[in-house]
């Protein structure tokens, strides 16, 4: 699944290749994608132009000149691309904007997870997850006195704590194992037993490495592409995901895979041990 880095990355892309176009026509190949009636979906955003897009955490919220905005998530593999209009598009492609400048916006996804919810303008935060979502990981956003306090009240282990989005949003399996291998933080350790000193350290690297990842254009683990086709550049620089069986960078010691929450969690047994938490 695409996390925040990658979003933003496809929310850039689709700034370039959409934002300021009017809708002509769309196709919608695949009705489910829409969360709304199909037909009122279509009649709604016809003639009408995308302003901007914007995003919050894994989120894409498409602004209409008609005061509405079209909540995107584009769940497993779902991604955008342009192409002139008429081009050849696959069986996966399940919505076509077509554009009055002779382009399409398509949307395509292998899976048929992704969905589009259409809604007033100033509603978007009653769609789906964007109800609960946490704070973005940013330094002004996501503050220390916040992350420790939830982390206090959790019964919850470490690694599927980070992977809730209404505690931070935008994170999911591939920067969690990453920030929790540069915190030295066992994936299994109970999130009430930090310490300040760890929930310091964890709230900096996630920032931080949300921050880097963004500006290296996302993960490439499987399918992921931005919005003219290109993979990211992150994974080059991933450290623990991915590198099970590999040497710890820090330590040398081999990297182990486990499942935590039902996720693969890779991560290093020396550096990472679990604490037993104080009575």
């Amino acid at each position: 699944m695409p996390e925040m880095p990658e979003v933003e990355t496809v929310r850039r892309g689709l700034m370039r290749i959409a934002a300021g176009r009017q809708i002509k026509g769309i196709d919608v190949n695949y009705g489910k994608t829409i969360e709304n009636d199909v037909e009122e979906f279509r009649q709604a955003l016809i003639g009408q132009t995308i302003e901007r897009i914007d995003r919050r955490g894994k989120y894409l919220l498409f602004r209409f000149s008609n005061d509405l905005t079209m909540v995107s998530h584009l769940r497993m593999e779902g991604s955008y691309f342009n192409q002139p209009t008429g081009a050849e598009v696959d069986k996966h492609t399940h919505v076509i904007f077509h554009f009055t400048d002779g382009t399409d916006l398509c949307y395509r996804d292998t899976r048929k997870f992704g969905r589009m919810h259409l809604v007033k303008t100033g509603e978007e935060m009653t769609v789906g997850g964007l109800k609960t979502i946490g704070p973005e990981p940013t330094e002004e956003d996501f503050q220390f006195d916040y992350f420790k306090q939830i982390l206090k009240k959790s019964r919850s282990k470490i690694k599927p704590f980070l992977l809730d989005q209404s505690h931070v949003a935008g994170l999911g399996n591939i920067y969690a194992d990453e920030v929790l291998w540069q915190t030295q933080i066992n994936p299994e350790q109970p999130a009430n037993s930090l310490t300040d000193d760890q929930i310091k350290r964890l709230r900096e690297n996630i920032i931080a490495e949300i921050a880097r990842a963004t500006a290296g254009h996302g993960t490439t683990v499987h399918t992921f592409k931005n919005a003219f086709g290109d993979a990211g550049q992150f994974q080059n620089e991933l450290q623990a995901y991915g590198h099970s069986g590999d040497a710890c960078p820090r330590c040398g010691t081999k990297l182990v895979k486990i499942k935590v929450a039902q996720r693969g969690t890779t991560f290093c047994p020396h550096c990472q041990a679990l604490v037993e938490p104080d009575d």
